[in-house]
């Protein structure tokens, strides 16, 4: 191991040696006053030499003493930290030292903290992930067994477990590639391919994909007012339709049959805009919007899948909305509506 280098500190040899210094010297000087003939000149040249004498002893004593001390304990933080504790010269300085330490351990402490945080989040993610993909491969399971067992002869059933067997398969098909596409964003491996484009025809056409869709609650998909010019941003196209195509579906999701999902683009500054997506079905209540776009989070608690999908939507929107380094938004008021919103680059 390299050799630790040190700045050695003088001060507390200098406080010590003047005391004991002074002490000497006063006491000397008084008892060869009454009891024997000084001369004045005696009395610096005693003083003198003893403070050089007691500050080579202490110093001396301290380092060896004291010094090493504080460098087995500086060595011993060292092979504990991957990184050296001080840049420069370690100081042999008590105060130092003690700061040095102090800084260890609130260092280790927030480490530790952070640790078991993470270890809550992974055995909160491992067990939503084995709940999200049991659930229908045990349906798949149960619909094929059931099917191996006889009801295959029966030309009805057949097509019905059949169907509904495939609806799990693409369930499953939903969270993987889910899965992966988070994966990638979190470690940095989706490359966004930046382009310029027209929001407002993207939005229309997303509309045009989700038309049947909100046509079966009756929900009706439109914009805030009539968009008559182009609104040109900077961003990957198909990453911000992903982002649309999932606030929309969700909106529809969760919306009031015969209720409303509006889109509305506005100038926030002045390269930026931002795209809202408001709906006016059940809402979301405040305990939940911290939490809300956690991966696998659901605000129903009873566990329904009715809805389907893969619980991981909302988390794949905020972070493409992320890696373009843009912000995303959410109010909701339960029983009255939701709004969703993020900016965007305005182009030129």
């Amino acid at each position: 191991m390299k050799q630790t280098k040190f700045k050695k500190s003088y001060r507390f040899a200098r406080v010590t040696s003047f005391y004991i210094t002074l002490y000497i010297t006063l006491l000397l000087s008084v008892f060869l006053f009454y009891f024997s003939n000084i001369e004045l000149w005696e009395i610096p040249v005693l003083a003198i030499s003893t403070y050089v004498f007691c500050f080579i002893v202490i110093q001396y004593r301290v380092e060896r003493f004291i010094y090493r001390r504080v460098k087995k304990i500086y060595d011993d933080l060292t092979l504990l930290e991957s990184a050296k504790l001080t840049k420069g010269a370690i100081t042999t300085d008590m105060h130092t030292l003690t700061q040095e330490i102090d800084k260890f351990a609130r260092d280790k402490k927030l480490e530790i903290e952070t640790l078991k945080v993470r270890e809550q989040y992974r055995k909160e993610f491992l067990g939503n992930v084995s709940h999200e993909l049991k659930t229908p491969l045990f349906t798949v399971q149960g619909y094929i067994l059931t099917l191996l067992d006889g009801a295959m002869d029966n030309k009805e059933i057949r097509e019905k477990y059949l169907e509904r067997a495939s609806k799990g398969i693409e369930r499953l098909s939903y969270i993987v590639e889910d899965l992966d596409m988070i994966t990638k964003l979190e470690v940095g491996d989706l490359r966004l391919k930046i382009e310029t484009f027209n929001i407002v025809e993207l939005v229309e056409t997303i509309f045009d994909m989700l038309e049947m869709k909100a046509a079966k609650k009756k929900i009706t998909l439109t914009f805030d007012m009539n968009y008559k010019k182009p609104i040109f941003v900077k961003a990957d196209k198909e990453r911000i339709q992903q982002v649309l195509i999932n606030l929309i579906v969700n909106s529809i999701k969760y919306g009031s049959e015969k209720g409303t999902t509006e889109i509305s683009i506005e100038n926030l500054i002045k390269n930026k805009v931002i795209v809202r997506v408001t709906d006016n079905g059940e809402g979301i209540a405040s305990a939940h919007l911290p939490r809300l776009f956690e991966r696998f989070y659901r605000v129903d608690k009873t566990g329904s899948r009715k809805e389907g999908g893969s619980g991981l939507g909302l988390s794949i929107v905020k972070h493409i909305i992320e890696a373009h380094q843009e912000k995303i938004y959410v109010e909701s008021e339960y029983s009255v509506g939701s709004e969703f919103s993020f900016t965007l680059e305005k182009a030129e």
